[in-house]
């Protein structure tokens, strides 16, 4: 099992940052990938960017040149660092991890983009 903390969301102004976390725990040493996915009300969830434990990254074509997915494989923790945040970034975002057998989904961390 595996269980995610996420943390960094909240209410910002358009053209501002955030930078959110997602701490794993439990079977932590068997993740695969990392990534943040995101829900705004009325519409699917969708990837927002991975990142492979070797550091391979991919990334949603509407966040490309504004957000940054990283990771510590020592603290088993990824970060996604937002910049230019444009009010179609509200949404709740979604820590994923995966490992060979399973995946977990964090809780959801709320972020508003206000112009």
């Amino acid at each position: 099992q595996v269980q995610l903390v996420e943390s960094g969301g909240g209410l910002v102004q358009v053209g501002g940052s955030l930078r959110l976390s997602c701490a794993a725990s439990g079977s932590a040493f068997s993740i695969n990938t990392m990534g943040w996915y995101r829900q705004a009300p009325g519409k699917q969830r969708e990837l927002v960017a991975r990142i492979t434990r070797g550091g391979t990254t991919n990334y949603a074509d509407s966040v490309k040149g504004r957000f940054t997915i990283s990771r510590d494989n020592a603290r088993n923790t990824v970060y996604l660092q937002m910049n230019s945040l444009k009010p179609e970034d509200t949404a709740v975002y979604y820590c994923r991890v995966t490992t060979s057998a399973n995946l977990y989904w964090g809780q959801g961390t709320q972020v508003t983009v206000s112009s």
